[in-house]
C-alpha cells in the first residue's frame, strides 16, 4: 500500500448531537462536507483526502468526489469515546507520514489560509512538532466561581486581558506517529497559527449553523 506524505483527514460523525447531522444537512446550496472537499482538492501540497466516517451518506459523497474514505468503527463515533482515543484511532488508520486534520465545521477557512498554513509547516516542520490553528479569547473567565485570567479588584479593559488562546481545530498538521504516541493533535513543541474570528468560527449549535451560513453566503 502506498504511503503518502501529507494526507488531509476530515472526520464526519453521523450522530452529531447539538446540531443533528450538521456535516451533511443543507448548508447554502450544498453541505459542509462537500464544501470542505472542494476547498481541500484545490490545495496542491496534499497527496490525498480521507473522509473518516460512520455515515454511509458521507461515504457516497466521498465516492462521488473521488476522494478516499475510511469507515469508522461505531465505538469511535460514539459519545463514549474520548477525543484522545479517537485521535489515536484516526492516526492508526491513516497511511501517511503527516496528517492534516481539519473539520467541516469551520467552513469559513479560505483556500489562501490553508495554503499559507501549509507553507509555514513545510518551512518549519523540523523546528516544531505540531502546527495548530488557534483563536484569541478576550473574555473574563471564571472556573468554579473563581476568576482565572484577571484580578476582579484590578479588572482591566477586555483588550488588555492576558493572551489566552483556544484551539479551534480548523487546521492541524503533525506526524502520524506523534498523533498515535501522544493521542493528541498538539505536540510538545507546537506552532500556533492565529485565525481571525471569521475563519476560526466553529459550528456547535443551531444558531451558529445559521450564522455561519449567512457569513458564508456573504463572503
Amino acid at each position: 500500500m502506498k504511503k503518502y506524505q501529507i494526507s488531509a483527514v476530515v472526520a464526519v460523525r453521523k450522530g452529531s448531537q447539538r446540531v443533528k447531522n450538521k456535516n451533511l444537512k443543507k448548508f447554502y446550496r450544498k453541505n459542509l462536507l462537500i464544501y470542505k472537499i472542494e476547498v481541500l482538492k484545490k490545495i496542491g501540497r496534499i497527496d490525498n483526502i480521507i473522509i473518516n466516517t460512520d455515515s454511509q451518506e458521507a461515504v457516497e459523497i466521498a465516492k462521488k468526489y473521488n476522494v478516499d474514505f475510511y469507515i469508522r468503527d461505531p465505538y469511535y463515533a460514539s459519545s463514549e469515546c474520548r477525543n484522545s482515543d479517537f485521535w489515536k484511532h484516526i492516526a492508526q488508520n491513516t497511511n501517511s507520514k503527516y496528517i492534516l486534520f481539519t473539520h467541516c465545521t469551520n467552513p469559513l477557512v479560505s483556500l489562501k489560509t490553508y495554503n499559507n498554513f501549509i507553507k509555514i509547516f513545510l518551512k518549519n516542520k523540523y523546528k516544531y512538532d505540531s502546527f495548530n490553528s488557534i483563536t484569541n479569547v478576550k473574555e473574563f473567565l471564571y472556573f468554579k466561581k473563581k476568576p482565572i485570567n484577571f484580578n476582579p479588584k484590578k479588572s482591566p479593559n477586555s483588550q488588555d486581558l492576558p493572551d489566552v488562546v483556544k484551539l479551534n481545530f480548523a487546521i492541524n498538521i503533525l506526524k502520524t506517529k506523534d498523533m498515535i504516541e501522544n493521542k493528541s493533535l498538539v505536540g510538545k513543541k507546537p506552532f500556533f497559527y492565529r485565525l481571525n474570528e471569521i475563519e476560526g468560527f466553529d459550528i456547535n449549535t443551531p444558531l451558529e449553523f445559521q450564522f455561519a451560513e449567512k457569513l458564508f453566503i456573504n463572503l
